[in-house]
């Protein structure tokens, strides 16, 4: 048996009263939290059924119970060792009749499908359009209302009371009522009526305050709201509370959790004793110190400094590619020279966003390389992308009945499933494609007279793509996904997963453009074949164990001999949307300490000067976290840059743009054959933009367009011929 550290073993006999337990990254929590109920059992201070452990997955329940089995034997079996929601439901079961608000120990527990349906049948009963109001939307904004204790009334004060606020309480107020009525409870619920029982039958809370002695909270940088306020309140009584997280991973803002439940928990519990685990027994302390310094950046977390006994091991390795397609090259290549050292299975690919995916999985399957997609799909795979193909595919082949079925509802046009088969069998007797007979007027008129409307809009809406030029594969595939409907579903749906989708459909673009370059006189048919081919390697089983791709969201908690940290870039990561917001760019900057601490061995930060995102090429600065990594610590691996390339701009730490602007004006000269005007480097105002500087020029005059980055508004591509530019 591995022997407990100093603050591991002082943690596990700290018994009496509130602790928290910053774990960092790495620092064995799950064992010291472990040992330290068995050490409350054998103590005597407690029985087994007096425990309650939460935690946040049924996987890391289980990993618990099985621990703790393994130290006490049976007694376990007596704990509460589970999740808030199982928690939650068991108490709801045993108490919900108290409440007297019409629920019965039997309800139902709707899942997400469940709660989709019956949002869905609200909508239609109050003739509100899903096409401005999205019932994933909708479901999005109501969870969100729960998880921060808001009635219909109060989520609508909180967002400002406009129309599409107050649409969406009246819609909330019709579920709720219909879930009572139906005796269910969806998630969220399971959590916000426990909270209500409490708060309205003191003598249940009572109960369960007597019953809890001891009460332990893993992850506790990732509560919400709601669950803060179960914890407050069953810890009231003996106040043996024992919180184990660590503020610096808290990368769950945008879902609902609240770090300040963890930065304040010495305000909520003033005698709480605080205790760090800061040995990490996962990294090496080049990997350590690096993220080390670039968690320190941010001013709301408690102070800790990882650091472990494993020695210095490699530098962090940066390497700056010209394009996105060289930076994914380059990870492929790093994969295969280390390949006589590590299994497939010891790298991982992390990512801020799932389009970013592309340019990885290309330059993977261009060269063998298994992989997989930990918590996604690949990119050909995704709902979104097949939509738009099987558009483009139903465009080009009308005859294409499986495009057809796939698109015909989608998004929603009240064109139900039994309209469809009555019109496939027509179809499948008369010889003929669905959509030809979709086309014949009077038979859609004598077959399905109420659906007739909806037939022909649709039938037109696809005449109409049918004339859209083809010249531009690009443009042309971009004027599909707007009058299919599909952006407009995505934007009026305005969630976390539909902006993600829309990002995919953005990188759809970028793929059709590097596919266009590489291909000249390339036809839709020549693309589409591309694609399906590409479709086809994916479905392949894999050989041997493969690199793992992901979401650096989705790593939290793993870990890999070698990591890739790819486009490290101002806009991409840290992501655009935390730019104007501290709170957004500190969550942005955790993200990045959780990327950085997955890696055990090696840890490689990517970024290119130049990026194809969504069919356009864009140039962004680097990272600011590449410049708050010690330079001391990093090897940088990038080629040397030409004297014809463009700037690339460093980010930094509360960058001062001016500063830079007048340093890298006086240092870059070089200027474009073709024009004695403007040149790279140049400082430049813009009227809207305010002032920047030209970071790359390209084609000739005057048809020459300005990469130029804005003080705060970033990378801005400008054509001469409109661009209002005055020298500065």
């Amino acid at each position: 048996m591995i022997k407990l550290n100093n603050m591991q073993q002082k943690a596990v006999e700290q018994i009496q009263g509130p602790l928290l337990i910053l774990a960092g990254a790495g620092s064995g929590k799950t064992r010291t939290l472990t040992e330290r109920i068995a050490c409350i059992i054998k103590s005597g201070v407690a029985r087994p059924y007096e425990i309650l452990a939460i935690t946040f997955t049924n996987k890391a329940a289980a990993e618990m119970r099985a621990r703790i089995s393994g130290a006490l034997g049976d007694t376990a079996d007596d704990m509460w060792i589970m999740t808030f929601h199982a928690a939650c439901t068991r108490i709801l079961r045993r108490n919900i009749e108290s409440w007297n608000k019409g629920y019965t120990s039997h309800f139902t527990i709707y899942d997400d499908d469940d709660s989709m349906s019956l949002i869905k049948n609200i909508m239609k009963e109050m003739n509100i359009s899903d096409k401005y109001y999205t019932p994933r939307g909708v479901r999005y904004h109501i969870g969100m209302a729960k998880n921060n204790l808001q009635d219909p009334d109060e989520y609508c004060i909180s967002i400002g009371a406009d129309f599409r606020a107050k649409k969406i309480a009246e819609i909330y107020t019709q579920y709720e009522q219909k879930m009572r009525a139906a005796n269910a409870l969806d998630f969220d619920d399971l959590l916000l009526v426990t909270l209500r029982l409490f708060v309205d039958c003191p003598q249940v809370l009572d109960y369960y305050r007597s019953r809890f002695k001891f009460i332990s909270v893993d992850e506790y940088q990732d509560t919400n709201k709601t669950q803060y306020e179960l914890v407050k309140l069953l810890a009231s009584g003996y106040r043996n509370l024992c919180v184990v997280g660590d503020d610096d991973q808290s990368i769950y803002g945008w879902r609902g959790a609240d770090i300040n439940n963890i930065l304040d928990f010495e305000k909520d519990f003033e005698e709480a004793q605080v205790i760090r685990l800061e040995q990490n027994y996962r990294s090496t302390s080049n990997i350590l110190d690096a993220a080390n310094a670039v968690i320190d950046n941010n001013k709301k977390r408690k102070k800790k400094q990882l650091w472990t006994e494993r020695g210095e091991g490699d530098p962090v390795h940066l390497y700056r590619a010209n394009t996105d397609r060289e930076e994914a090259q380059f990870i492929v290549n790093e994969i295969i020279s280390l390949a006589s050292q590590y299994s497939y299975s010891d790298f991982a690919v992390l990512y801020r966003t799932n389009a970013q995916s592309r340019t990885v999985e290309d330059a993977l399957m261009r060269s063998g390389i298994p992989y997989r997609m930990y918590g996604g799909l690949r990119f050909y795979d995704r709902k979104e992308i097949k939509d738009v193909i099987a558009y483009i595919r139903l465009v080009n082949n009308p005859s294409d009945d499986v495009a057809l079925a796939r698109i015909i509802n989608v998004p929603k046009r009240g064109i139900g499933d039994t309209t469809v088969e009555r019109l496939a069998g027509c179809a499948a007797s008369r010889g003929e494609s669905l959509f030809k007979v979709m086309n014949d007027t009077a038979l859609v008129e004598s077959e399905v007279s109420r659906a007739a409307s909806k037939i022909r809009a649709f039938i037109d809406k696809m005449n109409e793509m049918g004339q859209i030029p083809r010249d531009d594969l690009t443009e042309y595939i971009r004027l599909v996904m707007e009058k299919s409907g599909l952006v407009e579903m995505y934007e009026q749906e305005n969630t976390d997963e539909a902006e993600g989708r829309l990002e995919n459909m953005g990188e759809l673009l970028s793929a059709v453009r590097q596919y266009t370059q590489e291909n000249e006189n390339a036809s839709i048919e020549d693309f589409l074949e591309n694609v399906a081919l590409v479709s086809d390697l994916d479905l392949m089983e894999d050989r041997g164990r493969p690199v793992t791709l992901m979401t650096m969201h989705a790593s939290k908690g793993l870990e890999f001999p070698v990591v890739f940290l790819c486009g490290a870039e101002e806009g991409l990561f840290p992501h655009s949307r935390a730019f104007d917001n501290e709170d957004d760019m500190e969550e942005e900057r955790r993200l990045c300490y959780v990327a950085m601490t997955r890696a055990m061995d090696r840890l490689y930060i990517t970024h290119s000067i130049s990026r194809m995102m969504y069919g356009n090429m864009q140039y962004n600065m680097p990272s600011r976290f590449i410049h708050e990594t010690p330079k001391s610590l990093v090897l940088d691996r990038s080629p040397k840059p030409a004297a014809s390339e463009p700037v690339s701009i460093p980010g930094r730490s509360s960058f001062n743009f001016s500063e830079y602007l007048k340093s890298s004006a006086q240092k870059n000269s070089t200027k474009p054959t073709q024009s004695v005007d403007f040149s790279i480097g140049d400082r430049v105002e813009h009227s809207k933009f305010g002032k920047g500087m030209i970071v790359n020029i390209t084609g000739t005059e005057p048809k020459r367009v300005f990469a130029v980055a804005f003080e705060g508004q970033g990378v801005k591509e400008l054509a001469e011929q409109y661009a209002p530019l005055k020298k500065i």
